[in-house]
């Protein structure tokens, strides 16, 4: 019996890496490392953070699944785009990365670290003066 987990195991790896021949998917997105955040000058490492843990959801598209929800939830009388928002503070947007809302998850301390918070906080919460 658990020679046949393994076989079913290992055909179930060969199946899902595809033919070894295939070319990555190109992507409109790069996802940055940590290195990429902490390496990056304090006054961009927000939105460094945001490239790298936001921006697939909540980027420009027709196919980013935050901006749509935001879009449908207040339509014209805000923007859509996190980045185009003068109205968040810092502590609201901390608040719904640690907790979610809707169907955006929320973002454990091992997925996204206070220091890149602050910084994401930062970034989209102080923009009323920019």
């Amino acid at each position: 019996m658990r020679t046949g987990w393994i076989a079913l195991a290992a055909a179930a790896g060969i199946a899902l890496s595809g033919p070894a021949t295939s070319a990555p998917a190109a992507s409109a997105w790069r996802l940055f490392s940590a290195d990429d955040v902490k390496s990056a000058p304090a006054a961009e490492r927000g939105a460094v953070v945001f490239k790298n843990s936001c921006e697939i959801c909540h980027g420009t598209g027709n196919d980013r699944a935050g901006t749509i929800s935001l879009g449908f939830k207040y339509g014209a009388a805000k923007p859509a785009l996190l980045e185009q928002r003068r109205d968040l503070t810092p502590a609201v947007v901390k608040f719904y990365v640690r907790h979610g809302v809707g169907m955006m998850p929320f973002f454990r301390k091992t997925e996204l670290s206070d220091p890149d918070l602050d910084a994401l906080a930062d970034y989209l919460g102080h923009r009323k003066a920019r």
